[in-house]
């Protein structure tokens, strides 16, 4: 790779954003009428990525929206718990960071944990995530969660059927006791297309500031695509609620995906000063409830 090479890699890393130009691989025009099929499949409603001006300008008004919520969470002693799950490469790691560039780090914080030691295989499944939930006052981001069980865990045979089952009869209560206790959630799932993520994968491999993201199970990613769909769509049918509902974001351009799910969140709470100009609403062809698409059990 030559030094040209080299510097753009570590410009784009600095600035957090999309190295990659041009065309959408997945671009295919959708009518409203056609999100059901449209949402399960790959097909992406935009041919050329968001620019980077528009992107940056968007998500300067978007992270001041963000400041504001922090503050009333902060001074309502409120708990915020936002889940972000999907495949590999998907753009979970950047659209947190993306959400946590100017929040108070007192106050917001990220968990991403790594597998489970023997002690935390012993213990209830749930117990390793208890501890890092949201005190009043904070707001908590899960690069992954306890879904790992429903993922990569059983599409890579990391637990039995036994230990799946049990898991998807206990996430509904668990997430519903959260609710209940006034912890308010969200779950977002990032979905990217299979040509998306293959390119990303390579960029993986040939970046050095990103080559450390790159894990033997990124590398099965691609062979694993089918079942690895299979265990999203089975997750949503049983695991998503009126409580605890499940937020689909297509996400093949990442810039778009993460100024998507900012402003899900600040158009989905009330907060003091909050300017509707600035968080707009959602495309409903890029943001949707997996309710609508995948009917639960």
């Amino acid at each position: 790779m030559s030094k040209q090479s080299h510097w753009i890699d570590f410009v784009s890393d600095a600035l957090d954003i999309d190295p990659s130009s041009g065309p959408v691989p997945s671009y295919e025009p959708a009518t409203h009428e056609s999100d059901t099929d449209y949402f399960r499949g790959p097909r992406y409603p935009y041919s050329e990525r968001l620019k980077i001006r528009a992107y940056l300008e968007q998500k300067y008004l978007l992270q001041i929206e963000l400041v504001k919520l922090q503050n009333w969470v902060k001074d309502q002693g409120l708990k915020m718990l936002l889940l972000f799950e999907g495949r590999d490469a998907a753009g979970k790691g950047s659209t947190i960071r993306c959400f946590m560039e100017h929040l108070n780090p007192r106050g917001a914080r990220v968990v991403a944990l790594t597998k489970p030691s023997e002690t935390e295989r012993s213990q209830w499944y749930f117990q390793r995530y208890v501890q890092h939930l949201p005190s009043a006052g904070e707001m908590v981001l899960f690069d992954r969660s306890w879904y790992n069980r429903a993922g990569v865990e059983r599409v890579m045979g990391f637990c039995s059927e036994t230990e799946y089952w049990e898991f998807v009869r206990q996430a509904p209560v668990f997430e519903q006791m959260l609710v209940d206790t006034g912890v308010l959630l969200f779950k977002f799932y990032l979905s990217v297309s299979r040509e998306e993520q293959a390119l990303r994968i390579q960029e993986r491999a040939t970046n050095p500031l990103k080559q450390w993201k790159l894990s033997p199970i990124d590398v099965e990613a691609q062979s694993r695509w089918d079942a690895y769909t299979d265990a999203k769509e089975e997750t949503f049918r049983l695991t998503d609620s009126d409580k605890a509902p499940w937020t689909i974001i297509k996400s093949d351009d990442r810039l778009r995906a993460r100024l998507e799910a900012m402003r899900f969140v600040l158009s989905t709470v009330d907060y003091p000063d909050k300017s509707v100009d600035a968080t707009g609403s959602t495309d409903a062809m890029l943001v949707t409830n997996a309710g609508r698409i995948y009917p639960r059990a």
